[in-house]
């Protein structure tokens, strides 16, 4: 998480070293995205087959090679390089995560536990993206690349030493059931409440990403937010992340995630409309950003709990690397319109963002129902399981 969230506060530091428009920094978060889709999909096929240990340690070890090669980029075309090698290896990472975390905890804690793993995008907010801006402050754009990629090698020695094996997936089903080919995304996709799903995923990042890489340049360029105060409304970010993720997933077991999904968006659209559409700020920056960075906090976790009970266990990576794929397009498709539709003005500002501020909130409004539809097929099929063992396992005369 900390090796793709620093790269978009830090855009405007190296898009002015390297001489890149503050207008095409939706590129560069674009090609680790579109990368991700692609690898995706290939993990698609693969990864169910693999002890998930071994899988976790390979996706970690190339992220590292990728994010130090970011900081050694001379232009755009080189950054776009290292990041979409980046994207190649985080998105299967993120996917062999969530699907480690689904094999190992019931479907009635995995909120909770949903919602600790997604602190990580707090913690990174908190304490990696302030860090990160730092080093650019004292040593240069390029130092927060290398210092990522040191603890990233130390993140891939833990998974190899400390992470037992896990194999847990491999003993449910057969073999012919890992063997994946590409005709079994038709027949996954066939099912329709995974296509309401891959939908829900894509939108809940579509949202996001109309938005979130040009955030830094925003802020600073069209709001006046002095960049030396950016590593500090990352930090308050943070900071309300790391709860709200905690206890949205905690609301989640508890409530469902239809209710913690209209409060997130309920949220997000008054903090986006208050940054991105209104002439004057109604409230200072310093809520505005932990509202919009705890909203989509909570939607991420709502959106990985609610979709990470609709596959069946033998299917479950495979699936989780579909929606990461899926993620991945969406995020990409998303960063490369924005970008298509803003202008760069001069001193920096940008041009263009109403009619994407504006869309973003609309799609917003479409992802609670879906929910909703995910939640009541996952509660029927439970239902239908329960009469079905009921059955079988009573007694006959």
């Amino acid at each position: 998480m900390l090796d793709f969230m620093m790269v978009l506060p830090l855009g405007p530091d190296f898009a002015t070293a390297l001489g890149i428009p503050t207008s095409h920094l939706g590129y560069v978060g674009g090609a680790y995205t579109a990368a991700g889709f692609i690898a995706g999909l290939i993990g698609a096929v693969l990864l169910d087959r693999f002890d998930r240990r071994q899988a976790l340690a390979v996706a970690i070890g190339g992220l590292v090679i990728a994010t130090a090669l970011g900081g050694f980029a001379v232009d755009l075309p080189t950054m776009l390089g290292a990041r979409i090698l980046a994207g190649f290896f985080g998105g299967p990472a993120t996917a062999i995560a969530l699907a480690i975390i689904a094999d190992s905890v019931p479907p009635q804690r995995r909120g909770r536990a949903m919602g600790m793993v997604s602190a990580s995008f707090a913690v990174a907010s908190t304490i990696g993206i302030p860090l990160a801006l730092e080093l650019a402050t004292l040593g240069g754009w390029r130092m927060p690349f290398f210092a990522v990629a040191t603890f990233g090698a130390v993140v891939a020695m833990l998974v190899v030493w400390a992470m037992p094996p896990q194999r847990a997936h491999l003993q449910t089903g057969d073999a012919a059931s890992r063997a994946v080919s590409l005709a079994d995304f038709g027949r996954l996709l066939s099912k329709p409440m995974a296509r309401i799903a891959m939908l829900l995923v894509g939108l809940a990042m579509i949202t996001g990403f109309m938005l979130i890489p040009n955030f830094s340049a925003w802020i600073q360029f069209n709001r006046g937010f002095p960049r030396e105060q950016i590593g500090v409304l990352y930090m308050l970010g943070g900071v309300v992340g790391f709860f709200v993720t905690r206890y949205a997933g905690i609301g989640v077991d508890r409530f469902g995630g239809t209710a913690i999904a209209l409060t997130a968006a309920i949220v997000n659209i008054f903090a986006i409309w208050a940054v991105f559409l209104a002439t004057n700020l109604p409230v200072s920056l310093y809520v505005l950003f932990p509202l919009f960075m705890g909203a989509n906090a909570s939607r991420f976790v709502v959106v990985s709990t609610v979709t990470s009970k609709v596959p069946d266990a033998p299917e479950r990576a495979r699936f989780m690397s579909m929606t990461s794929s899926v993620q991945a397009l969406s995020s990409s498709c998303a960063a490369f319109v924005a970008s298509a539709v803003l202008i760069e003005l001069p001193g920096g500002a940008l041009g263009g963002m109403p009619p994407i501020a504006t869309a973003a909130i609309a799609l917003i409004l479409v992802v609670p129902p879906l929910i909703w539809a995910v939640e009541r097929f996952v509660e029927k099929r439970a239902a239908s399981l329960r009469v079905q063992t009921i059955v079988e396992t009573a007694p006959t005369r």
